[in-house]
């Protein structure tokens, strides 16, 4: 009779063309997240075979050594990789290799290798944000068909994900300082091994859903559930030096994300609509789509999102090394140069998103691969009409004591077709620090026309 009563309750639903709300999980299953979960929902236990160790707390207290900003250079420094994957024995760890990890190993058989450190489950939060994500897992709401939400704040939405929607929201309002400031550089490579720098830019971003003095209620009503607010200046290359984008993302499907860009050469702000999903990113020269920006980047309302479940991957992992490196040494000529790549044996989420009947998208099909301890994206690999294998990014995560959190930010997207790159916000040779917040009013096309003008 309950399941009767359920479905009827949909079907009403649907015809009086109201979107279903949904809970995450119980009272009980919450309660899991004290015992046998981590903070933010990973399985606290390692493997059988030892391989993937116990969450035991994460990374505790300072980072001894050089830091570049609020970086640290190294988590540890004194590892050596403890197995090298290569073109000639990939076959025997295919099981734990993305399809877009056996395509660069496949096309660059002489130069790219994955090398496997000693895994580290690093992942920690401030106590205010396992509050808030334990008392999200009972609140938090999916809305508008999965494309919005309602009763999250300040921590993962859904630390124990059941769809697959759920787990990209966990992404888009992944745990972030309240500012950050860093320069950031898009570097391109061709298909004959050269790199390109396409623009360095200064860049300001704030995290509203994160505020400490923040509610649901405050957040949603006066920050508009605005999550993520940002603004950057261009520095290089000349021709483009002073060029200008803010960009403000938003849990309303009808205001999801607004631009603004300044033009030097037209001395204007003007709305930027197209700064969305497959239009092709200006800022590193339309190499990538504005989506794969971060690995993802905006709107969920392109694709189904299908949860396929939890598996083991070699994945980019406590990256500080590479993030903190020259320019000069993180590069080889067709990829990141593997001697500064840290990968780590992981649990992640594996989810499947094909584009929804009736819209459009370059990329018809993708398979996102996110970390179970941070909820951080690590790997995508991109798909074209015909089902082929197009596209695959890696997203190498890094541990900031300053929060304390792992985090994100550039992401190296490889068009396997024809046989180039793109690392969007690349940290190499800058520095990123959490800093105080600004006035919000510091992030709209207003506030970019005045510094323009002066």
């Amino acid at each position: 009779m309950h399941k009767k009563t359920v479905v009827c309750t949909m079907a009403l639903a649907l015809i009086a063309g109201i979107q279903p709300a949904w809970a995450a999980v119980s009272a009980e299953e919450a309660g899991k997240l004290k015992t046998s979960l981590t903070p933010l929902g990973g399985e606290k236990a390692g493997n059988k075979e030892g391989t993937i160790p116990a969450w035991t707390g994460g990374h505790a207290g300072a980072v001894a050594g050089a830091k570049v900003g609020d970086i640290p250079v190294s988590l540890f420094p004194n590892e050596k990789p403890v197995l090298q994957i290569t073109a000639s024995n990939m076959a025997q760890h295919a099981d734990k290799l993305s399809e877009g990890t056996q395509a660069l190993l496949k096309k660059y058989p002489e130069s790219f290798r994955v090398d496997v450190y000693p895994t580290h489950r690093t992942a920690t939060v401030p106590e205010h944000v396992a509050a808030n994500t334990f008392k999200n897992a009972t609140s938090c709401k999916t809305t508008e068909g999965g494309h919005s939400i309602e009763g999250c704040f300040g921590g993962l939405p859904f630390p124990i994900p059941k769809t697959g929607v759920e787990v990209i929201w966990n992404y888009l309002l992944r745990v972030e300082p309240e500012s950050v400031e860093f320069g950031f550089k898009n570097i391109v490579g061709s298909s004959d091994g050269s790199h390109t720098l396409a623009t360095r830019n200064d860049n300001f971003w704030q995290y509203p859903y994160h505020y400490k003095d923040g509610s649901w209620e405050t957040w949603s009503k006066d920050s508009k559930g605005e999550y993520s607010i940002q603004r950057f200046n261009t520095t290089a290359p000349s021709f483009k030096v002073g060029e200008s984008l803010v960009i403000r993302d938003s849990i309303d499907p009808k205001t999801s994300r607004q631009a603004w860009q300044y033009l030097v050469g037209q001395r204007r702000v003007r709305r930027a609509p197209t700064v969305a999903y497959d239009t092709p990113d200006f800022v590193a020269s339309g190499a990538n789509y504005f989506d794969e920006v971060q690995g993802f980047f905006g709107h969920t309302d392109r694709y189904e999102w299908k949860l396929v479940g939890k598996r083991e991957m070699y994945v980019p992992y406590n990256n500080n090394e590479l993030v903190t490196a020259k320019v000069a040494e993180a590069y080889d000529k067709f990829h990141l140069n593997p001697a500064k790549v840290r990968w780590e044996l992981h649990r992640v989420w594996e989810v499947e998103a094909t584009v929804v009947s009736g819209k459009r998208h370059a990329v018809p099909k993708r398979k996102y691969y996110f970390d179970e301890d941070t909820a951080l994206l690590v790997l995508m690999d991109g798909y074209d009409s015909e089902g082929k294998l197009w596209r695959t990014s890696q997203m190498p995560n890094f541990f900031v004591p300053a929060v304390p959190a792992m985090l994100v930010k550039q992401v190296t997207v490889f068009n396997l077709q024809a046989g180039t790159m793109s690392t969007v916000q690349g940290l190499n040779d800058e520095s990123y620090r959490v800093v105080p917040r600004k006035p919000e009013t510091f992030f709209t096309g207003d506030a970019v026309a005045a510094d323009a003008s002066r």
